[in-house]
């Protein structure tokens, strides 16, 4: 196997993602200003409400396909030992 690094190997590079993300993320904040909401229901209408929501789908959405990985999850030797 090659030893060359991956271009997230290098703690540069992730703080750099981890600055776009964050500034992503303020950006689409900030969006909600602008944009004239029609809430059907009342929490809707809270100011960030779609970025938490939308936050918290996805740490359930993590937590599901964790918890459905290990209900799935075979050993390594499923297959056999690979001593062919």
């Amino acid at each position: 196997m090659g030893t060359a690094k991956h271009w997230l190997d290098e703690p540069r590079n992730v703080r750099l993602l981890r600055r776009l993300a964050l500034a992503v993320l303020v950006l689409v904040l900030a969006a909600e200003l602008a944009v004239q909401l029609k809430p059907h229901f009342a929490v809707e209408g809270l100011f960030g409400f779609h970025a938490w929501f939308g936050f918290f789908a996805c740490i359930a959405m993590i937590g599901l396909a964790k918890g459905l990985a290990l209900l799935l999850k075979r050993p390594d030797t499923y297959y056999g030992d690979g001593d062919d």
